[in-house]
């Protein structure tokens, strides 16, 4: 199961991204995309990043937004 969700994930497109206003703007956005699809990519851009990690970043996004972290790959995450 693992490896087709990660075959999917590899295939999508990035549907939310997250910039200088940080994660506010995007939590809600991410919960209304769960919603209606099992696996949503994320795109951590330079701005947002500031003096953190896209790990760190995803995990807090993944938390506030009620949703899953599958995995962290550069500065992308996919959420479930």
């Amino acid at each position: 199961m693992t490896d087709d969700i990660k075959r999917r994930a590899h295939d999508l497109d990035v549907t939310v991204w997250v910039g200088k206003a940080g994660l506010d703007p995007v939590v809600e956005e991410l919960r209304d995309q769960l919603a209606e699809r099992d696996l949503v990519k994320v795109k951590f851009l330079r701005a947002a990043r500031g003096g953190t990690t896209t790990e760190a970043l995803a995990e807090e996004l993944a938390e506030r937004a009620g949703a899953e972290l599958f995995r962290t790959r550069g500065h992308t995450g996919v959420f479930r």
